[in-house]
């Protein structure tokens, strides 16, 4: 089975479906639940991801009793261990890694039931090769060993889908779904501002300048704004920028979170204590001022604070890198961001060689349930 659908429009629940449809596969006439047989595997692009889904689906399986077990790069789990768990998240190279060898893990393989592949669109990104292997390792045990495992992708929405679903052997009239952006909550629009200017200094200045306009007016309007950077250091360089030129032009205290009538103040004072012990100097001179930075590098505990801080309907800005775009270091419960702002989207990560800006960054949008952008 192949669904396509925009990024937030609940892929996720998709595949619980299809886990709880293989659970009903395994309860006998007593009405009990075989949970010994019962085995699924869950692949996430990132490992990040890897760990939401494990706690996402724990919690919804947990009536069940059953187990739910990352398995990644950073978190190996021992044979026993592997057994014990009916669900088992993992990442593409470390399932590739598992259904390449023989002996004791290619019985892993042979057990798996249902193969559940998130974000199946990267076939076309440098790391699609490792997803075709998977899919074709796949389809060739199931081939030889005369054995029944359901494949089941997720992808967001992809212009050549019915080629991807003739790749996964999708039978076009039971098993594709497709769902095209107008099945958006909110509609998403998209504005590039270009800025001509050939000094490096004086076009980063007008660009923080554009992202300062765009930022002000949506704070105005009582919504938050998340600005992506291309680099960590770009984090704190953009938003004592905006900072300045909010005090420049007399409106700093649009920004600030502990204003007597601010409605964030319950939520910012909350996470105050948290932020100062921070040994991100940066950090806490912006909070103070209602701006946030983050990116993958961020391990400190008021780093951890301003995670939670995502989840609170305050108005803070948040300054963050494509880890954050791509869903790596947030928490899926994040506030949504009505303004999006990718400055310098021409250099970075944000604009891959191999991939069109636009589906890049409309697929970054919906992230976080950010339900429009800019």
């Amino acid at each position: 089975m192949l669904v396509c659908a925009p990024t937030g429009a609940g892929k996720t629940n998709c595949a619980m479906l299809t886990l709880l449809h293989l659970i009903g596969q395994h309860v006998d006439e007593a009405g009990v639940l075989q949970r010994s047989a019962l085995k699924a595997v869950y692949v996430a692009p990132m490992k990040a991801l890897a760990q939401e889904v494990v706690t996402t689906f724990s919690k919804r399986l947990a009536p069940l009793s059953l187990v739910v077990r990352e398995l990644t790069g950073d978190m190996q789990l021992t044979r026993a261990e592997v057994d014990a768990a009916h669900l088992i998240v993992t990442t593409p190279e470390k399932w590739d890694v598992i259904t390449r060898k023989g002996g004791s893990d290619g019985s892993l393989a042979t057990a798996c039931k249902l193969l559940i592949i998130d974000e199946v669109h990267l076939l076309a990104d440098e790391r699609g090769a490792v997803i075709e292997s998977i899919v074709a390792r796949t389809q060739r045990l199931v081939e030889s060993a005369q054995t029944t495992v359901r494949i089941v992708a997720l992808s967001a929405t992809l212009p050549n889908y019915r080629d991807v679903a003739v790749f996964l052997r999708v039978n076009p009239e039971r098993g594709l779904y497709y769902f095209g952006g107008e099945y958006r909550p909110v509609p998403l629009e998209q504005t590039f501002m270009g800025v001509a200017e050939k000094n490096r200094m004086r076009l980063a200045g007008k660009q923080n300048e554009c992202a300062f306009e765009v930022v002000h007016d949506a704070i105005r309007r009582g919504h938050q704004v998340m600005v992506f950077v291309h680099a960590r250091k770009e984090t704190v360089r953009t938003g004592e920028a905006i900072r300045d030129l909010a005090m420049k032009a007399g409106v700093s205290d649009d920004f600030r979170c502990d204003g007597p009538d601010s409605p964030s103040k319950e939520a910012f004072e909350q996470h105050d204590r948290q932020i100062q012990k921070s040994r991100n100097a940066e950090l806490r001179e912006l909070y103070a001022f209602g701006f946030g930075i983050h990116h993958a590098g961020a391990a400190t505990p008021g780093a951890h604070s301003l995670k939670a801080l995502l989840c609170l309907p305050t108005r803070i800005i948040r300054c963050a890198t494509q880890s954050v775009r791509n869903n790596r270091n947030a928490s899926p419960r994040s506030q949504p961001c009505r303004t999006c702002v990718c400055r310098r989207c021409h250099e970075g990560p944000c604009m891959h060689r191999n991939a069109g800006m636009g589906r890049e960054l409309a697929r970054a949008l919906g992230r976080h349930q950010r339900d429009g952008g800019v």
